[in-house]
C-alpha cells in the first residue's frame, strides 16, 4: 500500500509540475495593421487633448485680459476724475 501512495503521490506532483506549461493563456500577437491603427487612434486621441487643453488655455487667458482690462479702465478713469476733481477745486482756491 505504501508503494502505491508513493507512485501515486509522483504522477500527481508530475501532472502539476507539467499541467502550468500546457495551459498557460498565450498573447495573441498583433499585425502590422492592427499597430498601425492602434497608433493612429491613439494619436488622434492626443490631438483631441490637445486641442481641449488649447481651448481651455485661450478662454482663460481671454477672460484674465477682460477682467484686466477693465479693472485698468475703472482704476484710470476713477483717478482721472479725482485728478480733474483736484484741479478744480486747485483753480478756485490759489495757494499763497
Amino acid at each position: 500500500m505504501a508503494k502505491n501512495r508513493q507512485w501515486m503521490t509522483a504522477l500527481f506532483a508530475a501532472a502539476l509540475m507539467l499541467t502550468p506549461l500546457s495551459f498557460t493563456p498565450r498573447a495573441s500577437a498583433q499585425t502590422a495593421g492592427q499597430d498601425m491603427k492602434a497608433a493612429g487612434r491613439d494619436t488622434k486621441d492626443a490631438a483631441k487633448d490637445t486641442g481641449r487643453g488649447v481651448k481651455k488655455g485661450t478662454k482663460k487667458a481671454y477672460h484674465s485680459t477682460k477682467k484686466g482690462t477693465k479693472k485698468a479702465y475703472h482704476k484710470s478713469k476713477n483717478t482721472v476724475k479725482g485728478a480733474a476733481h483736484g484741479a478744480k477745486q486747485g483753480a478756485k482756491q490759489p495757494q499763497n
